[in-house]
């Protein structure tokens, strides 16, 4: 910053033409009229006094006209003293003479002639030794010597300031006072300061189930007052959780950002087991910025069901088929949306279902809803059999984010063996010598086959074996006639045995019929009484 002063000698009716380079004024000032101004509340004239001339306004910048008719006005430029390469030009009007001992007006006119502001600009006039100093406006500052001072502060650019004075001459002669202007100058240069601030925000869910993706959203802001270049996020994942793409590092970059701007980033994660992770991502940028996120908790679960499924190993033919079937949640996640189905076995037919089951096609199917870790559900079926056979069914348990489990059981169904084991003899009573055939029927009056059937007869010694016949072939050793065993009979089948004995001697006699089987536990014994004569 410089201060510029120069001087400017003005002396009444000794004025000189001063060619100056012209400047532009940008206000003129409004000289006073002769009837409505009194400035600076000097005393008017006394009775005879000249009356005081209007001071015709300054010339418009630089240079000055030299006269007019009642004033004389000169201007130089500051510093150079020339408009185009100067700063302030300062012009000085006083009337063409005075009075001895009278108040006369004279003023100054400042004007900037740059386009910047020019501070503490001052105005100093020197007021020579025969001038007497009354008022001006605005108020001057009277130093030591009679030297006049105007602190006008700031000019802005083109402004113009006028000082109006007024004084007396006190002895003839001329009144000769010198007028400067000085100012200071600045160059300001402004940079801005700035405090960006990093921000970075992340967020998961609290709990998933494994089977489930773990999306996590980032957003990073720059919450200050300056840019952020290079701005990237980084996140790496504790081990258990993987990126979509592979790997363990989430890696985001947001480039840069304005003062108030944020960016959103999200990923998807997977787990490859249950349980708690924990992890906080970081954002970074240019000159050494950094902000951390919270931790972020997610738990992952994950159901676990199991089956079990019973029935009778044994029913028999008649009897329904009842089954039991439990589904048992041993994760520790929520089965949600579990279907129990059951298959139909061939040869059966459905009776009823407990808790809601109904048949879907081929299936028994059972809505179980969400079963609660630890939560255990028991449904039941009924199936009546056709007949006999094995019968086989398997029951498959199944829920959102859990691994289907099936269960399965066998039930044998049977009939029951009922043999009956009738003698009877075609003649009775029958005569010495004549031949007794006794017809020897065995009935399944049960629901399964019979096997391994054997007949054994003995005769009493009043007969003699003539000959047998009948479903398997007999043989006769002495008194005791064997038939073959016969392999299978069927339920509601029969099969006939028949042994013809000839009548030796008189008596009341007994046939004597046994019978085993593969299905009895001990023999059927029947006899029939023969009544012989003679």
């Amino acid at each position: 910053m410089r201060s510029k002063v120069l001087s400017l000698s003005l002396a009444t009716g000794l004025v000189a033409a001063i060619a100056l380079a012209g400047c532009t004024t940008q206000q003129k000032p409004v000289p006073p009229t002769t009837d409505d101004y009194v400035p600076y509340e000097v005393s008017p004239p006394t009775t005879g006094a000249v009356p005081r001339p209007t001071p015709p306004p300054p010339p418009c910048g630089c240079p000055t006209r030299l006269s007019d008719a009642d004033w004389n006005w000169s201007s130089m430029a500051f510093p150079t003293g020339d408009a185009k390469t100067s700063a302030v030009c300062l012009e000085k009007g006083l009337p063409h003479e005075v009075r001895l001992n009278q108040p006369f007006d004279f003023m100054l006119v400042v004007t900037n002639l740059t386009s910047n502001d020019l501070q503490e600009v001052v105005v100093t006039d020197d007021l020579g030794d025969n001038f007497k100093f009354n008022s001006s406006d605005p108020r001057a500052d009277v130093n030591p010597g009679g030297v006049l001072t105007w602190a006008l502060g700031t000019l802005g650019a083109g402004e113009s300031v006028t000082i109006r004075a007024n004084g007396t001459a006190m002895a003839e002669g001329s009144v000769c006072n010198c007028a400067s202007v000085s100012y200071n100058t600045l160059l300001c240069a402004c940079v801005p300061v700035v405090e960006p601030r990093l921000k970075l925000t992340k967020t998961g869910p609290s709990e998933v189930l494994k089977c489930e993706e773990i999306v996590y959203r980032f957003e990073v802001s720059n919450t200050g007052t300056g840019s952020i270049d290079n701005v990237k996020i980084t996140d790496p994942l504790p081990s258990g959780l993987t990126a979509a793409g592979g790997g363990q590092m989430l890696t985001f970059n947001a480039g840069t950002l304005a003062p108030g701007a944020s960016k959103p980033f999200s990923a998807r994660v997977t787990a490859e087991r249950t349980g708690r992770f924990e992890n906080k991502a970081t954002a970074t940028g240019d000159g050494g910025m950094t902000a951390t996120s919270g931790v972020v908790t997610t738990v992952v679960r994950q159901p676990v069901l199991t089956i079990t499924k019973t029935c009778p190993g044994l029913q028999f033919i008649g009897r329904p088929l009842d089954y039991s079937i439990t589904v048992t949640n041993t994760g520790d996640g929520d089965a949600r949306d579990t279907v129990l189905e059951d298959v139909l076995p061939a040869g059966t037919t459905f009776v009823r279902a407990s808790e809601g089951g109904r048949v879907v096609g081929n299936k028994v199917v059972w809505d179980l809803g969400t079963m609660a870790p630890k939560a255990s559900r028991t449904v039941t079926m009924r199936l009546n059999p056709a007949g006999a056979g094995m019968y086989r069914n398997t029951a498959s348990a199944m829920a959102y984010c859990a691994a289907t489990v099936t269960d399965s059981c066998s039930s044998e169904v049977t009939g029951i063996p009922a043999i009956l084991l009738e003698v009877i003899d075609i003649d009775d009573p029958i005569e010495v010598g004549d031949n007794e055939t006794y017809v020897i029927t065995v009935t399944n009056q049960g629901s399964a086959p019979d096997t391994n059937i054997q007949i054994v007869c003995t005769l009493e010694n009043a007969q003699q074996y003539v000959s047998s016949s009948g479903a398997t072939r007999g043989s006769a050793r002495g008194q005791v006639i064997t038939f073959a065993p016969l392999p299978s009979l069927a339920a509601q089948e029969k099969a006939v045995f028949r042994v013809v004995a000839k009548c030796v001697s008189a008596g009341d006699i007994r046939f004597s019929v046994q019978m085993t089987s593969d299905q009895l536990t001990r023999p059927v014994e029947e006899t029939e009484a023969t009544n012989i004569y003679e």
